[in-house]
This record gives C-alpha cells, sequence and structure tokens, in this order.
C-alpha cells in the first residue's frame, strides 16, 4: 500500500496534526514516514551530523533549526551519512544545502530553503525534545507523515511497516 497524506487524514481526522504549508522536497523520496526522533539546533548542526551516523531504521529526524535562513543545517555528507544508515527522512525547520546531489541521496529531506552558508560546529542543542513549529506540537516517539502534499504527525503509527512502500 503506498500512502498519501490526504488520504491519512480522510481516515484519521481524530488523530492528525497538519503542519502548515511551508516545506519543499529535496530528496530523492518525494513520500517518507516513521517514529519521530527530534533536535533542537540552531545554526549548529553539530547533533544533526552526530544522529545521522547512528542506526534510523523506520524513523525521521525532526530538527527544529528556528527557521534559520542563514546557515543550512543538512548538506550532502550528512544526508549521504543518514542514508547509509538507514534512516527514512529528515525534516528540518531550517535551511539545507547541495541540493543539486540530495535529488538523488535515497532518503526524504523536507525543509523551508536553501542557502550555501554550512554551520558552525560548537557542540549546541538539544535532542529528543518536544518540539513546536508549523502550528503543531512534535513529540518525540509520535509518528510523521511526508509526501508532495504536506506533513502531518499522529501519536500513533498509521500505517504497519509491512504495507509501506516506498
Amino acid at each position: 500500500m503506498k500512502y498519501s497524506t490526504p488520504d491519512l487524514c480522510d481516515d484519521n481526522p481524530d488523530l492528525i496534526c497538519v503542519l502548515e504549508p511551508m516545506f519543499a522536497s529535496y530528496g530523492a523520496r518525494d513520500s517518507f514516514c516513521g517514529e519521530i526522533v527530534t533536535i533542537k539546533c540552531f545554526e549548529d548542526n553539530s547533533l544533526v551530523k552526530e544522529n545521522a551516523g547512528k542506526p534510523g531504521v523506520g524513523k525521521v529526524l525532526v530538527v527544529d533549526g528556528g527557521g534559520s535562513l542563514r546557515r543550512a543545517l543538512l548538506g550532502d555528507l550528512i544526508a549521504t551519512n543518514a542514508s547509509d544508515n538507514k534512516w527514512e527522512g529528515i525534516i528540518i525547520y531550517g535551511c539545507v544545502r547541495d541540493v543539486e546531489v540530495l535529488a538523488n541521496i535515497d532518503i526524504g529531506i523536507q525543509a523551508i530553503g536553501s542557502v550555501p552558508l554550512k554551520t558552525e560546529k560548537r557542540g549546541v542543542g538539544e535532542l529528543n525534545v518536544p518540539l513546536r513549529f508549523g502550528g503543531v506540537s512534535i513529540v518525540p516517539g509520535d509518528y510523521i507523515y511526508a509526501d508532495i502534499n504536506g506533513v502531518i504527525v499522529s501519536p500513533e503509527n498509521l500505517i504497519p511497516e509491512e504495507e509501506i512502500i516506498m
């Protein structure tokens, strides 16, 4: 079964929250979903890099970069590492870079924009804390679903893993 966020919204109106439409797709996968792992950071992608290097099967990294448009929290090297470690996707409330390369990496990536400048690595940030952006609370351990229609969050898994076709 290939899911769509509109169908998930129709089938689960009491379980889902819809993020405001602000994200664009940058990765090779247009659709991705999984259990949420959160990072809160501002213009420092140290924790993004660190966690991309950990196993991510069935998980989506959701990064609250404070909506900064000045520094990219994800580029081709970190995205490749995340793909190699089987992350389903990365959603960034902030920017990415190396977009021409990201488009060919087997991972879902959504962000609010792109900018060529990388971050400084100061080791600052928080892992697995509740986030709020796009009008939605995002809690570690909840589930997130993204496709070209939008991004939705649910406290429950809406699709059994064996039914997901990417």
